[in-house]
């Protein structure tokens, strides 16, 4: 039988970023992983993966929220993190989160519930983390940003910073339903507020 090591955070949220960090390198070392996608709203998550993955070969891909997300033309990605990325060949999809943002139009004009936002809804009883990192896997994948069906580490998280690390089968958006978690590496216990 295989023992998986994992960890298990008394609560989600910022204070496990650095525990995340620990457990994707660790990983990608012990297992030759190649692709890691990280979710980051400012910047700062992704550049503590970007610094702690250095010289593991990984292939670092960071999705931010879209542009307008918090308000309209508004950017929350640092634009010199962004910069500091681009000239580290580290890829950085500003992109429509995909279980968001045409449902939610829908649904504050019409008040109406719609099939994305059960299915994040969903997701979150796993926490926020499970769903932003199964999202931004098939964001990455969707812009060719990752390959299709290989073995993947998405991280998400809760507010800001990383407490979910899932190794993920990668699939587009588009085949959402052949995804699979193949294991659950970090996770809080609970959803936070």
């Amino acid at each position: 039988m295989k023992m998986i090591e994992s960890m298990l955070f008394d609560s989600p949220g910022n204070q496990n970023t650095s525990h995340c960090i620990e457990m994707v390198v660790k990983h990608v070392k012990a297992h030759g992983r190649k692709h890691v996608v990280v979710a980051s709203t400012s910047g700062k998550t992704a550049m503590a993966f970007h610094k702690g993955l250095a010289g593991t070969g990984a292939n670092l891909v960071v999705v931010t929220h879209s542009i307008g997300f918090k308000e309209p033309g508004h950017d929350e990605f640092d634009p010199e993190i962004r910069n500091q990325l681009r000239r580290s060949r580290v890829p950085v999809h500003t992109g429509t989160i995909l279980t968001h943002s045409l449902e939610k139009s829908l649904m504050d004009s019409f008040r109406g519930i719609y099939p994305g936002y059960l299915i994040a809804n969903t997701l979150r009883r796993f926490g926020e983390g499970t769903k932003v990192a199964l999202e931004i896997v098939m964001e990455s994948c969707d812009a060719g940003l990752v390959p299709e069906n290989q073995e993947v580490l998405g991280v998400g998280g809760t507010y800001r910073g990383s407490d979910t690390v899932l190794l993920i089968r990668s699939k587009p958006s588009k085949r959402f339903l052949e995804m699979d978690v193949l294991e659950i590496l970090a996770r809080p216990r609970g959803r936070g507020n």
